[in-house]
């Protein structure tokens, strides 16, 4: 049964690393029969959270007008949610950490999804991207009946383009074709 497929790639290059195993992904995904839509965050326009409570304590929409609630509605809606980050610091970029946070209004609802995490980083040392999948980890730990299903760990990669020279772009195409 095809699923519909959601990508959210945080990435602030288009073609970037992280960016290019999404496109690869997404390529096995839908050769397996699913309906798939990717997200740019740097086409969309998501402010922080503001901590006014608006959505926790009174059970309102988010007062913020930007392209959240519709990310959001999409996550909802998605059978698989694949986040996907160029590694920072050791952690996701901002751009995914703000979205993540703009979910608070209405998490709850996020359940019993299939979740993949796509990283790309610099670093050669797979034992250091803990750090960031420990971030979406916390994520998940919020949501009701999450399932993370997979993860690619695109490491060695600094400039752009650089993943094309690694195993990791057939590796997210495989993976994608077993959603």
């Amino acid at each position: 049964m095809a699923k519909k497929v959601l990508i959210i790639s945080s990435s602030p290059r288009k073609g970037g690393n992280s960016d290019l195993l999404c496109d690869e992904f997404a390529k096995g995904a839908l050769e397996a029969g699913n309906e798939v839509e990717k997200i740019f965050l740097k086409d969309k326009t998501v402010h922080p959270c503001t901590g006014c409570s608006v959505c926790s304590m009174y059970g309102k929409p988010c007062p913020q007008k930007d392209d959240a609630a519709e990310i959001v509605e999409k996550m909802i809606v998605a059978d698989v949610i694949v986040m996907a980050t160029p590694v920072y610091f050791y952690t996701m970029c901002g751009q995914m950490k703000i979205m993540i946070d703009r979910c608070c209004a209405r998490y709850t609802e996020i359940t019993n999804k299939e979740f993949y995490f796509i990283i790309a980083a610099a670093e050669n040392d797979k034992s250091m991207m803990e750090r960031t999948i420990d971030g979406f980890r916390g994520f998940l730990d919020c949501l009701e009946n999450p399932q993370e299903k997979g993860v690619i760990y695109g490491i060695g990669a600094w400039k752009v383009g650089e993943i094309k020279d690694t195993p990791y772009l057939q590796e997210a195409y495989e993976m994608g074709k077993l959603v």
